[in-house]
């Protein structure tokens, strides 16, 4: 009852997102029935934690079965996280951005149908196992591509990730989620620049929504998909960003707006190539984790192909206490590998020394993060 009083009183509170589409688009017909917290989850603990691990890494698409099953992995995606399930375990959050649909069968949306070129995701709903036994347990569903296959598409994506237990929020009818484990509430939103999702650009929707969720949260988690796409965009550019014509949100102002509504981490995707982090109000900002296990139809040449993994330590109320850069990479014949020449982590020091000379974080040479310059 909890949750469901939050959304009322939020949806009252708040104005509605203004991405809704024409009549015409069947997404409207969705209509999002919140559950309570898993029985799991809702357990009290007599765990009183002063410190939280989060670990975070960036889009994640294990290749698509439209318009044919050629475009999966040739073992059904069961080894695509196999080299960073170790390093996923043992925190207490492990995020990610789902960067499509869940959904067994069905056909493109419209709209999605009568663009020129089309990079549709329609990964099986079993692969949704795949991401929680790696570890998965909070997920990103606000991006360009989880409305690929209209309703169907998003409706099947949360209920095959309410059936395994995974949280998630970022389509404008699930804006936020709300659970507590180990004697800890999260709070988590998400957004992004596309309709349906959780508005990007509006930033007092957005900072309103997270003040909603500090009111009743020790922690909250923001991820944003924003900023331009590719090689050329590694760099935070202070500006509002457009790509193939579209707005994709000034993410340094967006990310500063969420903490100064509350907002205590801040993981940004979308660019598909990682961004520089900074430390701003005792809370970190991750710009962009880069691609992180994507399977074909994605780019993984050069920089795109780094693949960081940040693991954050938290203490109860949010502040940043050091945390970690591991290096992965891929490609699309070995999948996922661990880099033990640590490209990742020396490509986001350098972005973060040119992009925030007074980041207010120290990058060491192990990927040691800790507060100071």
């Amino acid at each position: 009852m909890r949750v469901l009083s939050l959304i009322l009183i939020t949806f009252l509170a708040l104005p509605l997102p203004a991405c809704n589409a024409p009549a015409t688009q069947p997404i409207n017909s969705v209509i999002r029935k919140k559950k309570e917290i898993p029985k799991h989850d809702s357990v009290v603990r007599h765990v009183v934690k002063d410190t939280i691990t989060v670990t975070a890494v960036g889009d994640m698409m294990l290749g698509t079965a439209y318009p044919n099953p050629a475009g999966l992995p040739p073992d059904s995606g069961k080894r695509s996280l196999i080299a960073a399930k170790p390093f996923l375990a043992g925190s207490d959050i492990v995020f990610g951005n789902l960067e499509g649909t869940l959904l067994d069968q069905g056909l493109p949306a419209t709209f999605k149908k009568n663009l020129k070129v089309a990079y549709l995701f329609r990964m099986p709903t079993g692969y949704g196992r795949i991401f929680k036994g790696a570890g998965f347990n909070l997920l990103s569903i606000a991006n360009n591509h989880i409305t690929d296959f209209g309703d169907n598409g998003c409706k099947s994506t949360m209920n095959t990730l309410d059936s395994i237990g995974i949280h998630y929020a970022g389509l404008d009818v699930c804006p936020f989620s709300i659970f507590k484990k180990d004697s800890v509430t999260y709070g988590f939103c998400a957004f992004a620049p596309n309709a349906h999702t959780g508005p990007l650009l509006q930033t007092r929707h957005v900072q309103a929504l997270i003040r909603s969720l500090k009111q009743q949260c020790d922690v909250v988690i923001v991820s944003f998909h924003g900023g331009a796409e590719g090689a050329a965009y590694e760099h935070v550019p202070f500006k509002m960003e457009s790509f193939l014509g579209a707005k994709r949100g000034n993410v340094h102002a967006f990310a500063h707006a969420a903490i100064d509504a509350g907002a205590d981490l801040v993981l940004g995707n979308g660019p598909h190539v990682s961004r520089a982090i900074e430390q701003y109000k005792g809370r970190l900002i991750a710009y962009s984790l880069g691609n992180f296990c994507t399977y074909k139809s994605v780019s993984v040449a050069g920089v795109c192909g780094l693949a960081p993994m940040l693991k954050i330590k938290l203490s109860r109320k949010g502040e940043f206490i050091s945390g970690n850069i591991i290096s992965f990479q891929q490609n699309h014949q070995d999948g996922l590998t661990r880099d033990t020449l640590n490209r990742a982590l020396k490509r986001i020091r350098l972005l973060t020394a040119k992009d925030f000379p007074d980041s207010g974080v120290h990058i060491a040479d192990d990927g040691t993060l800790t507060p100071g310059h």
